[in-house]
């Protein structure tokens, strides 16, 4: 032994290598660690490999564990039942707004539906929130109609010019 130690890369407390931010093994990356263009990173829908490791856990148990949760709710858990009512019956998102609209068969018609909407919020009879969901909606329709009637014309000069 005569006391020469033969070293090592040295390698940071993480156990990763030396030479991990220096561009060298980053392989479809930019240099500054960013993902290069074409290169999405991860694919679509792919989980994290702590959710998938609980879904491993879970696959057998999952109408034990079902079971459980009402058997804990029956017996008075109030968090248990929390949780089984929030799963039967969830919080709506959302309710059905109900209100008189013009008809709407032009894009002049849908603007005089939109200017009602505006008129029912200003009275009350719809949250501001609500109006903005009609309202779009009503854009939306507005936009087909309006497609509609450049394709009724464009058939129309087409059939002039035959």
């Amino acid at each position: 032994m005569s006391g020469t130690k033969k070293e090592s890369p040295k390698t940071p407390k993480s156990g990763a290598p030396e030479d991990r931010n220096s561009g060298t093994k980053t392989e479809g990356r930019n240099p500054d660690g960013t993902f290069a263009s074409g290169n999405p990173g991860k694919p679509k829908g792919s989980r994290h490999r702590a959710t998938q490791a609980l879904e491993r856990l879970v696959e057998g148990s999952s109408e034990a564990l079902t079971q459980k949760a009402l058997d804990m709710a029956l017996a008075g858990d109030m968090t248990a039942l929390r949780l089984c009512l929030e799963r039967i019956a969830p919080p709506r998102k959302d309710a059905p707004v109900s209100f008189e609209l013009p008809p709407m068969d032009s894009a002049s018609e849908a603007a005089r539906a939109a200017s009602a909407i505006v008129q029912a919020v200003s009275n009350g009879d719809i949250t501001p929130l609500e109006g903005a969901s009609v309202m779009g909606l009503i854009e939306n329709y507005r936009r087909v109609l309006e497609v509609s009637e450049i394709e009724r014309r464009i058939c129309e000069l087409e059939r002039a010019g035959q």
